[in-house]
């Protein structure tokens, strides 16, 4: 599935949350969205847990 497809995914569901549950379940809705993002992405391994906890000079010096 392209990124364009789960994009207006996305976008569908936020506005259904959006229409029938108020601002308050599009923002639930969002936020549940995100997590779920950043889960993803630590399950497929293109993130690593230390990434979210290391300060940004360590980050800086790892680059270099």
């Amino acid at each position: 599935m392209g990124l364009a497809v789960v994009g207006m995914i996305a976008g569908m569901a936020l506005g259904f949350a959006g229409y029938f549950g108020g601002f308050g379940a599009f923002l639930l809705v969002a936020a549940l969205g995100a997590i779920g993002f950043v889960v993803g992405r630590f399950a497929e391994g293109d993130l690593e847990l230390g990434e979210f906890f290391r300060s940004r000079d360590n980050r800086r010096d790892r680059r270099r």
